[in-house]
């Protein structure tokens, strides 16, 4: 086991439950304790206290006065390894800001935006939708007039729909969508639901009308219009078994006509009564799914081809099966094994939250904390600041080595926070870090996106620096943190690596303890394991004969691996329970083991008396004992260093 990752997760708890003691509130600036010069208050003491017991074991005054005397040893060596400076060591400073910036995570984005989102994904998932759509292309990047041409032409093949042209033939038509699909199918993307398109997207599509054209959406992709066909309550999941007969656009007609006689005869051996999953191990084209049966991963609309997924889910029965389906992979024919509808809010908002974690509409939450942060601290902004830098972008910034040596004159404030100011010449510092290979765009376009990106971030950067003012929570949390990380380096010093390097003392420490190193009696035995009696029989002859383990396992197990099993070892009384029940020298009778329905000899060599554990068998338990030990030395030296008070008559308001 990784000593450090054991550690750590015993040092440095994940969870923050607030100290609630009544007593310990109205006193919870008030001196507990004194370590050295540091002062420990009741909160400080409380936090970490009320989060490792439970009520019961809170209410107990032992329990209290055991956890300050482990308390007063954790500050003990905290103190030591601060006088020591390791905080100051730079490994521990990253470590510690390495976990700062998960612990922060939860607190940089508005948590009732990403409520709000969870709940609307899940009401999505509860609907399909099918719809076409027509695309524009446009980059994101695109200069002006280019993003407006899009426009232009997608707001033209609207005005075309509205005017009563079809859709689909409209979508089908040369130079109108860049979707390559839609020349086969009209635009029609068939049924999806939430999760399955862009987050934009999806929103045009769940709240357009059934019968409706949406107006244009813009999405990495550029610009859509989409026509909603039809909504529907969600399907659920669905979990099948197919057989497949690959087919392919190169095929002759008379491959095409041999597929099809191919499935037909599959399925009509089924109709006979042959079983699906033999059939699909022997014929079907999908190696992947033939060697389960042909079974299938669990799945929802939109997840496999059209025709698949109706027929699949137009299965009623288990163990159904339908007549062959043509997609354009082959023929399949699908078997029904299970239907399961959507699963509660409750049990799916884990999932849900990784999911909306991933997708795009998980920057509504951390854009509403900024519009909070920028209202909270009194956001102000120089724009004609930013505008400077136009003529300042030539192509060496596209091309990812900017010369910043001609914004170096620029030294205007640009925005603030409160009486947090960000100047041009932290702008300039933060595009030269950015810069990278980039297509050739507008300059003044760039430099905005570049400075909105600059905001945000020192947006989200300003409320995390204020995150210990802001939450006594989080500020308890880094300080257990903190702690928990100098605590973890100095004790791997000075006991763990040292326990396990310092092997004169270990030895040294064996010798003067070696009562407590002792080997129980122990028998020097074989324990044979036979599939049947008749193999026992076999066995017992052998060993009548004095024949060697190997040989008797060489001839037992010559037709079959499974005949017989042999473990030979020096056994502890416990090890093993037929050892147990023939503790003697000998050959004992055959024995049934219930568990595997085996019958089992046991061949006693010898029985070992008790006896001293030699340094090397007792290495382990030595040098888990010699930690303990120098643990023990050190705390003394720290109790002799530094002074310990402690209040009783504060320590008396902790409930």
């Amino acid at each position: 086991m990784n000593k450090r990752v054991l550690s750590k997760s015993v040092l440095l708890p994940v969870a923050f439950f607030a100290f609630t003691s009544i007593s310990a509130q109205k006193y919870s600036d008030a001196v507990l304790m004194t370590i050295g010069s540091t002062k420990v208050t009741v909160a400080e003491f409380g936090n970490v206290y009320h989060k490792n017991n439970t009520k019961e074991v809170a209410n107990d005054n032992k329990s209290l006065n055991d956890y300050v005397d482990l308390f007063v040893n954790f500050k003990l060596k905290v103190k030591e390894a601060e006088e020591m400076r390791l905080d100051t060591a730079k490994a521990f400073r990253d470590e510690l800001s390495g976990y700062r910036k998960q612990l922060a995570q939860p607190y940089l984005t508005d948590k009732d935006v990403n409520e709000k989102l969870l709940k609307e994904t899940y009401s999505r998932l509860q609907e399909d939708v099918r719809a076409s759509h027509i695309l524009v292309k446009v980059a994101e990047t695109a200069f002006p007039k280019d993003t407006l041409a899009a426009y232009a032409k997608i707001m033209s093949i609207r005005a075309r729909v509205l005017k009563g042209e079809d859709f689909n033939k409209v979508a089908s038509e040369k130079g109108i969508s860049d979707d390559p699909s839609s020349k086969e199918n009209g635009g029609d993307l068939g049924y999806f639901t939430a999760l399955q398109m862009v987050y934009p997207f999806e929103t045009a599509a769940f709240t357009t009308k059934v019968g409706d054209v949406s107006m244009p959406v813009r999405t990495r992709f550029g610009y859509h219009i989409i026509k909603v066909v039809d909504k529907r309550k969600a399907q659920g999941e669905v979990l099948v078994s197919h057989i497949m007969v690959k087919t392919g656009p190169a095929m002759t007609k008379e491959d095409s006509l041999n597929t099809y006689s191919k499935i037909t005869e599959i399925y009509n051996k089924l109709k006979a009564g042959s079983k699906f999953d033999e059939l699909a191990t022997q014929f079907s084209d999908d190696k992947q799914s033939s060697k389960k049966g042909g079974e299938l991963p669990w799945f929802t609309t939109n997840k496999m081809p059209y025709e698949f997924e109706k027929a699949a889910f137009a299965l009623q029965n288990k163990t159904d099966f339908s007549a062959p389906v043509k997609t354009k992979y082959g023929w399949h024919i699908i078997k029904l094994i299970d239907k399961r509808s959507l699963a509660s809010f409750e049990n799916m908002k884990n999932e849900l939250k990784d999911k909306i974690t991933k997708d795009s509409r998980s920057q509504a939450g951390r854009a509403s904390l900024i519009a909070k942060v920028k209202s909270e601290y009194k956001f102000k902004e120089n724009l004609s600041a930013r505008d400077e830098f136009y003529p300042l972008v030539d192509s060496t910034l596209f091309e990812g080595h900017w010369n910043t040596a001609k914004a170096s004159a620029l030294k205007k404030t640009m925005f603030n926070f409160n009486d947090k100011v960000f100047t041009q010449a932290d702008f300039t510092g933060y595009i030269a870090n950015h810069q990278s290979k980039l297509a050739k765009m507008d300059a003044k376009m760039l430099i905005n996106k570049m400075y909105v990106q600059f905001v945000d971030e020192m947006a989200v950067t300003y409320e995390e620096s204020r995150l210990d003012k802001k939450y006594p929570e989080f500020k308890a949390l880094m300080e257990e943190y903190h702690d928990g990380i100098l605590l973890f380096e100095l004790t791997d010093q000075k006991v763990w690596s040292k326990a396990v390097k310092d092997t004169l003392g270990s030895k040294e420490f064996y010798e003067k303890n070696k009562a407590n190193y002792m080997w129980d009696e122990r028998a020097e035995a074989s324990v044979y394991s036979c599939s049947d009696a008749s193999i026992a029989k076999l066995v017992r002859t052998y060993l009548t004969d004095n024949k060697t383990e190997k040989d008797i396992l060489a001839d037992i197990n010559k037709d079959s691996q499974l005949n017989l099993q042999v473990e030979t070892r020096l056994f502890s009384k416990a090890d093993n329970e037929f050892v147990d029940k023939n503790w003697k020298a000998g050959i004992s009778g055959d024995m049934a083991s219930e568990k595997d329905k085996k019958v089992v000899i046991v061949a006693v060599n010898k029985i070992l008396p008790a006896g001293q554990k030699s340094y090397a068998d007792s290495k382990g338990m030595v040098t888990a004992d010699y930690q303990n030990h120098l643990e023990k030395q050190w705390l003394d030296q720290l109790k002799k260093k530094y002074s310990v008070t402690i209040d009783k008559s504060v320590l008396a308001t902790i409930k």
